[in-house]
């Protein structure tokens, strides 16, 4: 429930601090993303072979799912601003001893909190929805969202480069400094949020299996978006290897920038909230899912190695990147609905769900494409969101 330091729901939430809002998204969830271009150099670095070197991209990852599932519903019991803050403090000490540390099993354990830290951005994005008036909550959550979507497809074209130019310990320096900054910022631009749930901490955890069992929705929307997250997870894990290979034969550069092409589906983010905010969920569901489809099928239709087919490629991943931007929002505003008081929960089994299926899609598709090739893996991505849309199609059954 709301405080009384929250905007009445009659009045509408400042653009500016929806700009903040999703600044700050985007600059926490990069940190997920930073080492993925960079686990090489820093095994290097640090000395680990290149199996164990993987182990900093997933203790992050495991470290962001430990922290939607036991950090993120407290945003339904303790002060809001208070809690982010606190996290965006703890994170930006971790990232500085990140880039000084030398010793492997330190930067290892900080790569886990790193990813705990980093579920701050899931806080925000209900505190958005708190904010909100019912008449413009889609369209907010989308403009946050759009945010934190930018941070997730900028992050490794970004560090790099940076890394490129001033080594990989610049990349972790930098993020402590904007995450040190941004704390600051949302202490003083963040309206205090103080629940009025008396919860204990385990009842709010064991709440979470009872929500699960008794929301349907929810259950529902997190399928959807776990399937169509496996194949945005499985293209930007395989593309890379499909453009460095013997067709293309791009660096890592020409990656990068073949990277930030995906940020155009963004725009996808605020365009559903509004499309959601008329009523148009349902409808708007099909096409998100519709449109993931085509994004795995474009890529099928000419052989790897000609200008036509890099630019298939280009027009898959701005196609991929709108329909997972737009499901993604479509399903937070149908869940944000369900009531304030079960926000943060809600959110965090969201995200914690398909959060699974974009690891079982990136797992997929790197198995696939090292057996049998790009269109195999291809052939994955496209079954994941093709098995959305046959749920999908029960709705209108109902």
């Amino acid at each position: 429930m709301q405080s009384a330091s929250i905007p009445s729901a009659e009045k509408s939430v400042s653009a500016s601090l929806i700009f903040i809002l999703a600044a700050a998204c985007g600059i926490i969830a990069a940190n997920l993303y930073y080492a993925q271009p960079l686990v090489g150099p820093i095994g290097s670095s640090l000395g680990l072979s290149s199996g164990t070197a993987a182990l900093i991209v997933t203790l992050a990852q495991v470290g962001y799912g430990i922290g939607l599932l036991f950090i993120v519903p407290l945003g339904d019991i303790f002060e809001n601003r208070k809690l982010i803050v606190s996290l965006l403090l703890i994170t930006a000490v971790v990232l500085t001893i990140a880039a000084m540390v030398k010793s492997a099993a330190l930067f290892l354990s900080a790569s886990l909190v790193i990813g705990v830290g980093s579920v701050a951005a899931q806080s925000l994005v209900p505190y958005a929805a708190h904010l909100s008036p019912e008449a413009v909550r889609g369209r907010n959550v989308g403009s946050v969202m759009s945010g934190l979507l930018l941070g997730i497809m900028l992050a490794r074209p970004i560090s790099s480069l940076v890394a490129e130019y001033l080594g990989w310990h610049a990349v972790y320096f930098i993020s402590a400094a904007l995450i040190f900054i941004l704390a600051v910022v949302l202490a003083k631009a963040l309206p205090a949020r103080r629940p009025s749930t008396a919860t204990a901490y385990p009842a709010l955890l064991h709440s979470m299996l009872h929500l699960l069992k008794t929301t349907p929705s929810l259950r529902r929307r997190a399928i959807y978006h776990a399937c169509v997250f496996g194949t945005f997870s499985l293209f930007w894990t395989t593309v890379p290897l499909v453009l460095t290979g013997p067709a293309f034969h791009f660096t890592q550069k020409e990656v990068a920038l073949f990277a930030l092409i995906g940020v155009v589906g963004a725009i996808a983010a605020p365009v559903a909230g509004r499309m959601a905010d008329r009523g148009w969920v349902r409808s708007a569901t099909g096409w998100a899912l519709a449109i993931v489809i085509i994004s795995g099928l474009l890529p099928l239709l000419v052989p790897l190695g000609s200008a036509f087919s890099l630019s298939l490629l280009v027009a898959a991943a701005i196609l991929l990147d709108m329909g997972v931007s737009a499901n993604l929002v479509l399903g937070q505003r149908v869940i944000f609905s369900l009531g304030a008081e079960i926000r943060s929960r809600l959110n965090g089994l969201y995200m914690a769900i398909f959060f699974v299926g974009g690891a079982v899609g990136s797992a997929a598709g790197g198995w696939a494409y090292g057996a049998a090739g790009w269109e195999a893996a291809l052939l994955i991505g496209i079954v994941l969101p093709a098995i959305a849309l046959v749920y999908y199609a029960t709705e209108y059954r109902r």
